[in-house]
């Protein structure tokens, strides 16, 4: 079953497309040789097997969060973003999650996006260095808890769910700025 045109590129699009509609377990060789019409063995002329698969869906995944979260000018709209993202492309969003590799240069540089516009936002709130850390990892772990509750159905409380969320990140804003002061001695 060859098909004519088909590039790498391609293949990891139809995987991030795969990804997000069967969740990152549904992202086998064979389910993305069937939505590509090709044999599994035609897809090893594009990528070197389902690790390299992944690796480009995070990669994606990391470009497009990138995209989503850049125009956002704060960080109630850039917390917006992350959560939309999340809800739009579960399986990208998925790919996000990890760690990328020290040594892969294409991986490190999407990864690189996505903190330089978290680094944007801990910035106006005086945060540097350490400091920026520490809030990147409370920005992180605090918006991926609410996103992953929210995908497992986490939240059933009968309380508006939106403003929960304005809440929440109105509590992750004080949080950011609690760690300012710790860091400046304030």
């Amino acid at each position: 079953m060859p098909r004519a045109g088909l590039t790498t590129a391609i293949v990891i699009e139809e995987a991030a497309r795969l990804s997000d509609e069967s969740g990152p377990d549904g992202l086998t060789l064979a389910a993305l040789a069937g939505r590509l019409n090709v044999a599994v063995p035609s897809l090893y002329k594009h990528v070197d097997g389902l690790d390299a698969v992944r690796r480009g869906v995070a990669i994606t995944g990391l470009r497009d969060l990138a995209a989503a979260m850049d125009p956002a000018p704060d960080l109630r709209s850039m917390a917006r973003a992350y959560r939309d993202f999340a809800r739009a492309h579960p399986g990208r969003y998925a790919g996000t999650l990890r760690a990328v590799p020290a040594d892969d240069a294409e991986a490190q540089e999407a990864a690189v996006a996505v903190l330089s516009i978290v680094n944007r936002v801990l910035s106006a709130r005086g945060l540097e260095g350490a400091a920026a850390v520490d809030g990147a990892r409370l920005l992180r772990s605090t918006l991926h808890g609410f996103v992953a509750l929210e995908a497992a159905g986490g939240f059933g409380m009968p309380r508006d769910l939106e403003a929960s969320f304005d809440r929440v990140v109105d509590a992750l804003d004080a949080g950011l700025r609690e760690i300012a002061a710790l860091a400046t001695g304030s």
